[in-house]
Parts: C-alpha cells; structure tokens; sequence
C-alpha cells in the first residue's frame, strides 16, 4: 500500500470492524521506514481482540506497545495508561492509536483530542466493513461515522475499507463491497486511503483494486 503516514494515525470504527488488526498491521508498515515506532491502544470497552495479543512480534520487530496494564487479564477495568499522553508529547515518534468501537469506546480519545488537533499531523481513519449487521449501509453506517466523531472530538480524514468474512473471504467478496465503499466516500467527501485484503487474496486484487493493503491476521491469545 502507497500510503503517506502522519505522524499519528488513529484508527475507528464499529465492532468487528478489523481495526485492531489493521492498526496492528500498520504499526508493522510504518517500521520499514520509521525507527520509533509506537503501537496505542485506547479499546477499553471490547476486550475481545487487542494489540496486546500481538506483544511479543510486536517487540521483537522493536515496536513499543502502549495498552491498559489489565488487557488480556481477569480484570477488565477501564483504564488509560498514563503513557499515552507520551504519544502526543513526543514528536519523535511515529504512532498508530486504536480508538474503541462506537461513541462508548471513542470518549476515551477526547482526552487527547486537542493536543493532537493542534499539531495537525494526524489522520483519523474510519474502517468500515459492509458485512457487518449494523454498518450494511450508507445511512447505518454513517450514524456509527458521526456518534465516534462527536465523541471522540475529532473528524476523520479518510476511510479505510476493510470488508471481509473473516476466513471465508473470498476475492468476490471484496470487489461486491466497492461500491459501498465508494457511496461512503461520497456522501462523507472523504477518501477510500486503503482496501484491506487477508495476504493470500492480495496478488489476486492487486491489479484491480488500487490502494490494496495486505493483513497478516492477529492470533488470539487464548
């Protein structure tokens, strides 16, 4: 994927959108080309998938991974590391934030909203998938688009387009969510920055869909 990365790149979208896995992924992109390198997760309501299931690739790659001290444990407390507001003072680094799903789990962003304003060098993506029962169409999903706006305090700049069945995805199922994607972009003025496809079906879209982005999938920790 040719993408131009902001110093900060913060990702959101409904449940079951991908965008844990997404920001996983692109914390690895960013480190081909970027030294310092930081990975935040800001989900505190969903524990189902987090970065931290990811821990171990990410710092053996040397990608610091900032997350609430009691992800993947028995205690599901909402707490933000006090860390994060290390992200936004410390202009060295390059970060990729996962906001929380929905307006509940995207408050927790207005913490850090102005000083991430203020600099202006962010984007704020918002990942849909089409597959989803509650973002299946413009109207639906553009009510999700603007509940995490107001809540976060902070509009987005592009849309990443992450439709999927998960496993059984298959390439057609990719291209019949184009135009779906495309009708967000339009009625948002916003610009589709990335398609998201699993590794193996990458080589089969590449020539026709642009902005194609490569997933390795996160394992779960069980």
């Amino acid at each position: 994927m040719k993408y131009n990365y902001k110093r900060i790149t913060l990702l959101s979208g409904h449940y079951g959108s991908g965008k844990t896995n997404i920001a996983v992924n692109m914390a690895f992109d960013l480190k081909k080309n970027f030294h310092n390198v930081t990975i935040a997760d800001l989900d505190i309501v969903n524990p189902y998938f987090r970065t931290k299931d990811s821990q171990t690739e990410l710092e053996q790659s040397g990608i610091k991974l900032i997350c609430s001290e009691y992800a993947n444990s028995n205690v599901d407390i909402p707490a933000l590391p006090q860390e994060m507001y290390s992200v936004i003072d410390d202009k060295s680094q390059r970060a990729v934030i996962d906001i929380g799903g929905d307006d509940r789990g995207a408050l927790a962003l207005g913490r850090y909203s102005k000083g991430i304003i203020e600099e202006n060098d962010y984007d704020m993506l918002f990942v849909i998938n089409c597959y989803r029962p509650l973002t299946c169409d413009v109207q639906t999903t553009l009510e999700v688009m603007r509940e995490i706006e107001n809540a976060g305090r902070i509009k987005f700049t592009g849309i990443v387009n992450n439709s999927n069945l998960g496993e059984e995805t298959t390439a057609d199922d990719i291209l019949d969510s184009l135009d779906y994607a495309s009708d967000i972009s339009k009625a948002t003025r916003l610009p589709i920055v990335a398609t998201c496809v699993k590794e193996e079906l990458f080589d089969v879209l590449s020539e026709r869909i642009s902005n194609l982005f490569a997933l390795k999938l996160q394992k779960k920790i069980i």
